[in-house]
């Protein structure tokens, strides 16, 4: 073989190697999913069906992106009148029959509701804004890839009438059913921030520790998993 031919083979035995290889580095993804922890600490009255309580949550950006903003999810929003759920199951064929129209009759007490108060960053006040179960906050401080950052958030809340699987007084005699009770961080991946609004069904969130709790009257038994 002359050396003219083994140049020509062996770039054909690099090119092929080269494409390859290319081929498996794109096959292999860099992926990556937030971490969280909250510590909650709550304070329930229960003549009232509310509560009061202080969020700290920290936030782990094993994203690739700097957070100029973020999202919660404020899942109790949805059970009074007017919300996307209420509307959706009034309008549509086939609602969902533990819904129906109850959501349209929920009094003032009966409803649900989280209401954030002071959210700061730092010790720096954040402004924010709620359309429905979904609130934006601003951030004084950007998240940067890799890091993290502690928010700090007061809210009040109230247990609305059961509907679904949350709320007080369930068929099964338990007086509180809380799930989806406080304020949650949205998901942020590869496609951004998941900022759905609730209306049947509960959305997927970052994985994370918790450290939470409850002061209560001394005659309930709190459970949780």
């Amino acid at each position: 073989m002359t050396s003219k031919k083994r140049t020509i083979n062996c770039l054909i035995f690099l090119s092929v190697a080269v494409f390859f290889l290319l081929q498996v580095l794109n096959a292999q993804t860099y992926r990556w999913q937030m971490a969280v922890r909250y510590k909650m600490n709550v304070d329930f009255f229960v003549e009232k069906n509310q509560y009061r309580a202080i969020q700290a949550l920290t936030i782990i950006n094993n994203s690739p992106d700097t957070l100029n903003e973020i999202f919660y999810h404020l899942y109790f929003n949805a059970f009074q009148p007017g919300s996307d759920m209420d509307i959706k199951s009034l309008l549509i064929e086939d609602p969902d029959p533990r819904v129906g129209s109850r959501i349209s009759r929920l009094k003032e007490d009966e409803m649900g509701y989280i209401k954030p108060g002071k959210i700061s960053q730092k010790g720096k006040k954040l402004d924010f804004e709620i359309e429905g179960t979904i609130m934006k906050v601003n951030l004084q401080n950007p998240i940067l890839p890799h890091d993290s950052s502690i928010i700090t958030m007061k809210y009040s809340a109230q247990v609305p009438l059961q509907i679904r699987r949350t709320g007080r007084n369930n068929k099964e005699g338990v007086d509180y059913s809380m799930a989806q009770w406080y304020p949650k961080l949205c998901n942020y991946d590869e496609q951004g921030w998941h900022t759905d609004p609730y209306i049947g069904r509960e959305f997927y969130a970052p994985w994370g520790d918790y450290d939470v709790q409850i002061r209560i009257a001394g005659n309930y038994i709190v459970a949780a998993t």
